[in-house]
Formats: C-alpha cells, sequence, structure tokens
C-alpha cells in the first residue's frame, strides 16, 4: 500500500498532512498492513524532523504560483509549472501509489494533475471556507473531497463531499490543565492569560497593535505573545522600551517560536486568544478557548475575512478588521470578552460546537480504504 501525500508549503498545508499521517501510521500499526508506504511531494520539505518522526519519505516536485494579479514572475512560473509537472508525472509514475492525498496550495497542482493523467485516485481536504484555486480545480474529478467548513460543501459535488471538520495533531489537539499550563510559564494563578498567536506572516499589524497596549494590558492580564522568528528581537526590543520601569514587566511572555509542547501549555494557560483566521481556528475550536480574529484584508480570494466571519457566526470569536486593529480597540475588546462571564461562557460553549473531533482519523480511515481497495484492483 502507497499513499502520497501533497500540499503547499505553508504551515497551514503541511500540518493538516502531518495530522492525517499520524492516523494513517495508526491505522497501519493496528491492522498490521505490511509493506506500506507513505510519501510527501512538494516543492520544499518544510519540516523534515516532522516528516521523519511520521514515516514520510519527502519527493522534490517543483511548481510555480498563478498570482491574481500582474506579475512577470507569472510568466516565469509558467514554465515551472510545466516543468514540475512533467517531473512529477516521472515522480508518481515511480511510486505509482494507491491513492493521493491533496491539501491544496500551488505546490500540489503538478502531482494532483499527474494523478489524475495516471488515474490514480485522490481524496482532497479543503482548509477554508472558501476553496483555493488547485482544490476547487480538483474537486470535479476528486474521488472524495473532505471539507473543514460546513460552509465549503457548496462548492464541490454532493456526491463526492464531506463536512469532516480539520486535521488537527494529536500533540496539540488538547491543551494542558490550566495549573499545569501556568506552573510551565511561571505565571499567575489569579490573572487571566491572553495568548496571542502573531505567526512568521503579516504578524506586524497584530504585534503593533498589542505593543501600544501593554501598558494597560498588563495592569490586568498576563499576556503570552507568539512573535514570529523573524520578528522575535524587533518585538522584544520594542517591548523593553515600552515597559522600562512598569512593576508588571513581568506578565509579558514573548515567544519566537511556540513548539507543540509549548503550545499546548499556552493553549492550556489562556483565556483569551488572539489570531490570524486561518487554519489556527480549527485548533483555537479544539481547546475550548473564545478568541479574537483579525483576519487578512487582501488574502487570496478573501478566505481569510471569510474563515473569521464564519466562525463568529458560529458564536465562537469576535472579529476586528485590519483597519480598525488599534490599541484601544484591542484593549476594549478584551475587557468585554473577559468581564461578561455570560457571553464568555456562550462561546466557549459554541468552540466546542464547532470544532468536530476525530477529522483526522476519519480522512485517514478513508485514504487506507482507498488505497487497499486500489491495491486489490
Amino acid at each position: 500500500m502507497k499513499i502520497v501525500f501533497t500540499g503547499g508549503g505553508t504551515g497551514g498545508h503541511f500540518y493538516p498532512i502531518i495530522a492525517v499521517a499520524q492516523k494513517v501510521n495508526q491505522i497501519i500499526d493496528n491492522d498490521k498492513i505490511i509493506g506500506a508506504k507513505l510519501y510527501y511531494v512538494s516543492d520544499s520539505p518544510y519540516d523534515k524532523e516532522a516528516l521523519f518522526e511520521n514515516r514520510l519519505s519527502f519527493e522534490e516536485v517543483g511548481s510555480g504560483k498563478m498570482r491574481t494579479y500582474f506579475s512577470l514572475k507569472n510568466f516565469i512560473d509558467l514554465f515551472k509549472i510545466f516543468f514540475g509537472t512533467l517531473g512529477a508525472i516521472y515522480k508518481i509514475f515511480s511510486i505509482y501509489p494507491d491513492v493521493v492525498f491533496g491539501k491544496g496550495g500551488y505546490a500540489s497542482f503538478p502531482t494532483i494533475l499527474a494523478a489524475r493523467i495516471l488515474r490514480i485516485p485522490i481524496l482532497i481536504h479543503e482548509s477554508d471556507s472558501a476553496p483555493g484555486r488547485v482544490n476547487k480545480w480538483a474537486g470535479h474529478f476528486a474521488k472524495h473531497v473532505a471539507v473543514s467548513f460546513k460552509e465549503a460543501a457548496s462548492y464541490f459535488p454532493k456526491e463526492t463531499v464531506a463536512w469532516t471538520g480539520h486535521p488537527i495533531r494529536t500533540e496539540i489537539e488538547h491543551p494542558s490543565s490550566r495549573d499545569k499550563a501556568l506552573d510551565h510559564f511561571k505565571l499567575e494563578s489569579g490573572l487571566p492569560v491572553i495568548f496571542i498567536l502573531g505567526g512568521s506572516q503579516g504578524a506586524e499589524l497584530i504585534n503593533n497593535a498589542i505593543l501600544d497596549a501593554l501598558p494597560i494590558l498588563t495592569t490586568k492580564y498576563q499576556i503570552i505573545h507568539q512573535t514570529g522568528i523573524n520578528n522575535f528581537k524587533l518585538v522584544t526590543g520594542q517591548a523593553n522600551v515600552v515597559l522600562a520601569n512598569n512593576p508588571n514587566k513581568a506578565r509579558y511572555m514573548p515567544i519566537a517560536f511556540l513548539n507543540p509542547l509549548t503550545l499546548k501549555n499556552a493553549a492550556g494557560a489562556a483565556s483569551i486568544i488572539i489570531s490570524r483566521a486561518g487554519s489556527t481556528l480549527f485548533e483555537i475550536a479544539s481547546w475550548g478557548v473564545p478568541s479574537i480574529l483579525v483576519p487578512f484584508t487582501n488574502s487570496n480570494a478573501d478566505h481569510s475575512m471569510k474563515n473569521a466571519f464564519a466562525y463568529a457566526r458560529a458564536g465562537a470569536c469576535s472579529v476586528i478588521e485590519e483597519m480598525n486593529l488599534t490599541a484601544n480597540i484591542v484593549i476594549s475588546e478584551v475587557d468585554r470578552l473577559i468581564n461578561d462571564k455570560k457571553l464568555y461562557e456562550h462561546m466557549v460553549h459554541s468552540t466546542k460546537a464547532f470544532a468536530k473531533p476525530n477529522a483526522s482519523m476519519k480522512i485517514a480511515r478513508e485514504l487506507v480504504d482507498m488505497a487497499l481497495a486500489h491495491e486489490e484492483k
């Protein structure tokens, strides 16, 4: 049995693949499937350690990105896509997998097209409330389509689509207990904790608003701030200036990168999470923590905004648009959610209702069944 995973080179595409691969490996071990091989095909390995730990062999296939705006890079990338597709056909023919799992993104296009040409069964998963271009195209011929948002189902054929929820890695699906989490970060037990998931992409707006709000926020809250590796030095330097001689300086904790253990503890400590509106919101939902989402204004096909408002309609978060993101608005919104106990409990309930547990296992089981059925032919 051979399964190929493919997706674009971002964490939003890569880590759901890891989540599904974890469950595929679990099924392989439990069912004692002999000779199973898993492959990750993309333009870069993204996280070599995660691939190794989950028994995924990396196969490189180049690709190009077709931008929705005019750029000379589009012309160059046409050639990258062409040669990437030729390379993908060769790779996929050499491996000849029993099924291909596509997570979307430009880097998945050559592999999905190669699988289509070679008549290999395809299962795709869409994370956004409206599909990206590759998944929208692949949905016309994929044998099965899994979606994270119920709203995305309308874009695909009714007979092939299923609302499974979002695959989340085993090691971060459940947060640590609050006591353990507070002890991990050496935080006070009597104060609420704001957890900011800035990330490495587009974090500047969130980081700047938080830095401006720090003198007031630290009088009544503790803050765990994932700044992103590229922004860590700048943010910590500015925070040291903003909080100079401030008696509450220890309540602010900037962190460049969160490994799975630290992320579990941050989730366990959090009273409120401030984040972008990518696939991270499904992790937030699984943790049962109310959130404030700040969607990208100019995301591809407005995915970020659609995701945020779909989650808000479920009652699980509030939304601050980028044009309104100021220190005063952040402070006001955090105060509103923390101080309104009835609203806060409603949001906790809504996050748990929104989360669909076992999405990874549902997708993994279908992948294995498809692979075994194809292998028998």
